[in-house]
């Protein structure tokens, strides 16, 4: 006995089903995008009721100026996009950081002449903080982190490199440093210096390799040779020096 085939109707009214229920499933995410997009605004202008409320916390305390960015951030709020705007005038916060912004570059500029343009991060928050007084607000190296990332619409002069511990190295000249390079710096994060032989023994690199990074360091300033050392060359990085030189 031959099976009978589906009948058009039944394929019609399949295609039918279907339609109503991608219908269905349309009119259910606008639904929801419009509730959730009501919820941002209530966000929002609840946000802006707490900053107008705590402004004085905000410019003051850099913790509290911390909280408040992460808080920004969960409903996609920027309040440092520009210097000019509600959160501007509101709180003055852009204004802050573009000024943070030029005084580091003014700092990187008048130290590079020893350190090739690379300073760990603390170094810059102390240089900063004895150059802006006691008058000024307190600043922590979040907000230069932040300030930083604005400086990256001036192409990739200024660049945050994580070294590890939780420590970072600013970079405030041209120039991308590789995986090789960064893997160096973090080698040395901790005496201030690298040999050939430390790079070859702990990073398992040929002699080549080390020397190719080395070498490009050396030229772009980032590195100093010592050949006074009796146990042979070291490669010394200015820019992880603990202490405070004096320019």
């Amino acid at each position: 006995m031959r099976r009978r085939g589906i009948g058009l109707g039944a394929i019609k009214n399949k295609s039918l089903a279907q339609a109503r229920y991608k219908d269905k499933g349309s009119e259910i995410a606008e639904d929801q995008l419009a509730q959730m997009s009501k919820q941002l605004e209530v966000f929002r202008s609840n946000l802006e009721e707490f900053a107008a409320k705590h402004k004085d916390d905000i410019r003051k305390d850099p913790a509290f100026r911390m909280q408040f960015q992460e808080m920004c951030a969960t409903i996609g709020v920027d309040p440092l996009a520009s210097s000019k705007g509600f959160w501007s005038e509101m709180l003055g916060v852009g204004d802050f950081y573009y000024e943070l912004g030029v005084q580091i570059i003014e700092v990187c500029l008048a130290t590079s002449h020893r350190n090739g343009g690379l300073m760990s991060l603390d170094e810059l928050l102390e240089r900063l903080r004895a150059s802006r007084g006691k008058s000024k607000q307190e600043i922590t190296e979040d907000d230069l982190l932040r300030a930083i990332k604005k400086l990256k619409i001036l192409g990739n002069g200024f660049t945050v490199i994580p070294v590890g511990g939780g420590k970072h190295l600013v970079q405030s000249v041209p120039g991308e440093l590789s995986m090789d390079h960064t893997a160096v710096l973090q080698m040395a994060e901790g005496t201030s210096y690298v040999t050939i032989g430390d790079i070859t023994g702990k990073l398992k690199w040929e002699q080549e390799r080390a020397h190719r990074a080395l070498d490009y360091m050396v030229k772009e300033g980032l590195a100093w040779v010592d050949d006074q050392v009796p146990s042979g060359r070291c490669y010394w990085f200015p820019g992880l020096f603990s202490d405070i030189v004096s320019t």
